[in-house]
């Protein structure tokens, strides 16, 4: 089995591709079997490392293999006989062809083929280390959520025991031909691996999220909510990579605010991330492809530091039931009590720390819930969210 998984998201356009490319690069070169898979159905893999990639991998460097994940070629590997199976059986409960063409095709088939290839791989122990080049971070997110949505879609399309699928199934597939109690059972199979892959990256000691952006405001935007329900479900997030950071000094006139405007987005994204270690990849001040600039940006990336080592460890945002509340705690290790003002703003918590403001993305279900009081207790703060009154 895979030692560690890393799992590279952010906003669309931020160089999450070439971090990724980098970070598995840098580690093949320090001796681990690294396989380095995009799973963005805009896959610019193959470019970032200026060779062609095929839907299997293939070698690209000494230690180090590469695939970009082919959706229809993934598909018909894993799914193609649920869905001829699911459509016979539709068509044969008299549905319309073209409603049961539809709904023979599962929620979440794609980000599915990606989770099943990383479980094989995982499983296959022919690599070290697995790093995943992932989607934008909403298609993260439905990725990392998929083995639920599936079993539920499951229940409603067969929403029979176990047993019951079995003996229906085998005078249906006597009579009929076809093989619905072999079928439901190749599909639990597949869910069975869905499932446990699922437990691997939720696994903080095998699997890492690192988030990439840029210091920009739409940008840390998305990255801020990406973490708080990469942590609200539980993923374990062990760095930040800001891309494409300019110099402050020699920049020249024209870039002058960028650079000024650029500051005070990095102050913002360490007050917003803390304590995670946040890494820079200045500009490069050209396109970044091919293997010797690839080993540019993992030397700045990391340095001395081992690429696939746990960087961080434990939770910074979580949310728990207390009763018919919720209490949101929040990770500040230096705060005391009384140090600490809470406000609900919008989608937003605006945490006032002595003379510093942090703002923090709530889950959106919490905009039903009225804040409570605050306090900080073993370096947590922790706000109480009450039901709003009818």
């Amino acid at each position: 089995m895979a030692k560690r998984i890393l799992l590279f998201t952010g906003k669309g356009g931020v160089g999450k591709t070439t971090c990724a490319a980098a970070t598995a690069l840098r580690a093949a070169e320090q001796g681990y079997r690294t396989l380095v898979l995009s799973s963005d159905p805009a896959h610019s893999l193959a470019d970032a490392l200026d060779m062609p990639l095929g839907p299997e991998p293939v070698q690209v460097a000494e230690n180090l293999w590469a695939q970009e994940v082919d959706l229809y070629y993934s598909m018909k590997k894993y799914w193609g006989n649920m869905r001829e199976l699911m459509l016979t059986v539709f068509r044969w409960q008299g549905v319309d062809r073209i409603a049961a063409e539809e709904m023979a095709a599962l929620p979440g088939m794609n980000e599915g083929s990606v989770l099943l290839w990383l479980e094989q791989f995982y499983r296959s122990g022919d690599y070290d280390l697995i790093v995943v080049d992932s989607a934008p971070t909403g298609e993260t997110l439905t990725l990392l959520t998929l083995p639920q949505a599936t079993q539920w879609w499951m229940s409603r399309a067969f929403p029979f025991q176990k047993t019951a699928i079995k003996t229906a199934g085998f005078a249906l597939r006597k009579t009929t031909g076809i093989p619905l109690d072999k079928g439901y059972d190749e599909l639990n199979r597949l869910f069975e691996k869905l499932k446990s892959i699922q437990d691997v990256l939720g696994n903080s000691d095998i699997s890492s999220v690192r988030l990439v952006m840029n210091p920009e405001k739409m940008v840390i935007e998305e990255a801020r909510r990406a973490y708080t329900y990469l942590q609200l479900y539980g993923y374990g997030v062990d760095a930040v990579i800001v891309n494409r950071v300019m110099p402050e000094e020699g920049t020249g006139p024209v870039l002058a605010r960028y650079v000024a405007a650029q500051k005070k987005y990095l102050e913002e994204i360490d007050h917003s991330f803390s304590p995670l270690p946040i890494l820079h990849v200045p500009h490069s001040g050209r396109e970044v492809f091919g293997v010797e600039l690839l080993r540019e940006i993992g030397e700045e990336l990391y340095g001395a530091k081992d690429p696939a080592a746990l960087m961080y460890s434990g939770q910074t945002y979580r949310v728990s039931e207390e009763g018919k509340d919720y209490v949101l705690e929040l990770r500040l290790p230096f705060a005391h009590e009384g140090e600490v003002e809470a406000r609900h703003a919008g989608d937003q918590l605006v945490i006032q720390l002595a003379n510093q403001r942090r703002n923090y993305l709530l889950p959106k279900f919490l905009a039903y819930y009225t804040l409570g009081a605050a306090s900080v207790r073993n370096g947590w703060l922790r706000v109480r969210f009450a039901q709003a009154a009818a």
